[in-house]
């Protein structure tokens, strides 16, 4: 029951993406060829939107849901480990046409080829969990 919250949130998230057509292909190529505003808009807001709750988080003190202080630790500044997972997850992003939250909105929306994708995303995961301790964080 305590989980019915974070479910309705994914819920509601992937109605506003779907609706908004963030999950669109069509909108990505649009943006990956510089035809369009529209999901350049959207990640403009997004990160417009997280920097404000993590100035709000840090400036309130605010708690997360079991009542614990929220930590947000600074980053250690690395130029090379920002241009390599950028570049990686934009190659990704525009090969696949789907970054990894919206595998699981077109998912549900019932495109079974994405299960190719997930399956991808999935296996990535794994192997970076095994090399993770030999790559230079």
């Amino acid at each position: 029951m305590k989980l019915l919250r974070f479910f309705i949130v994914g819920v509601v998230l992937g109605i506003v993406l779907t609706k908004s057509e963030a999950v669109s292909w069509y909108r990505i190529f649009e943006m990956f060829h510089f035809q369009s505003f529209h999901m350049f808009g959207i990640i403009g807001v997004a990160i417009a939107t997280g920097v404000l709750g993590i100035k709000l988080i840090k400036k309130k003190e605010l708690k997360d849901y079991r009542g614990l202080p929220i930590q947000i630790h600074d980053k250690q500044r690395s130029f090379f480990r920002y241009i390599f997972g950028g570049i990686m997850f934009g190659l990704g992003w525009g090969l696949v046409g789907a970054c990894p939250g919206p595998i699981f909105i077109l998912l549900s929306t019932g495109l079974v080829s994405i299960l190719v994708v997930l399956g991808g995303a999935l296996l990535g995961t794994y192997i970076y969990g095994i090399v993770k301790d030999k790559l230079p964080h």
